[in-house]
């Protein structure tokens, strides 16, 4: 039996990476077995490639490069890890995934929308998730909590985190619009209340 792929949405300070774990520990408490994963990552190239979209120094990629580089480290995720997981009956939770593209690089840095489906396609070979928890947070919490983060760490904001304002206002509401027109794959959580009150929510939706 095929396993089940869920994945995490949202904008910075969400919470997401918090609660994708948390769902994992529940699934392994019951017995589930459980692959969990992250974009860009999850894989050695992947990885290197995330190193590349963080780095803010000499030549930092344009838009169209970002994208590319997004849709390289999904193709090789989903062709090394996330496929294989699924065959042999695993869950398969990601910390983002194809939903970013088009939040991130369509609403956000305003690449068409259909070149991003059709690429996005083609990268993941036509998979899609069979649930989507979209974390939505108020730009205020969500930039409260980043400080906080930073502060915790001693880490600096990276150069998608540092885009302004309007990027993430744009990247809340294309979020939001894309719940929109799939609401029985992409659920909303309301993540501006604390960890356990957000956890409640998701648990609900994992019915």
């Amino acid at each position: 039996m095929r396993g089940r792929f869920v994945t995490f949405e949202g904008g910075e300070g969400c919470g997401k990476s918090t609660q994708v774990k948390r769902l994992a520990e529940h699934l392994r408490s019951k017995g589930v077995e459980v692959v969990l994963t992250r974009e860009p990552g999850g894989t050695r190239l992947a990885e290197l490639i995330r190193g590349l979209l963080k780095d803010e120094r000499e030549d930092p990629p344009c838009d169209r490069s970002e994208l590319l580089l997004f849709l390289a480290a999904r193709a090789q995720l989903v062709r090394n890890v996330i496929v294989p997981a699924l065959d042999s009956g695993k869950w398969v939770l990601s910390d983002r995934f194809s939903d970013s593209t088009f939040a991130y690089q369509g609403y956000g840095r305003g690449l068409p929308l259909d070149s991003l489906r059709l690429m996005n396609c083609f990268a993941c070979e036509g998979l899609k998730p069979d649930l989507t928890l979209l974390l939505d947070v108020r730009p205020d919490v969500a930039a409260a909590r980043m400080r906080r983060r930073e502060a915790a760490t001693n880490t600096s904001a990276d150069r998608i985190e540092l885009a302004g304002d309007d990027f993430h206002s744009r990247l809340r509401a294309g979020f939001l619009e894309l719940a929109k027109a799939e609401p029985d794959r992409m659920k909303v959580i309301d993540a501006n209340g604390s960890p356990d009150e957000v956890w409640a929510q998701i648990l609900q939706n994992m019915v």
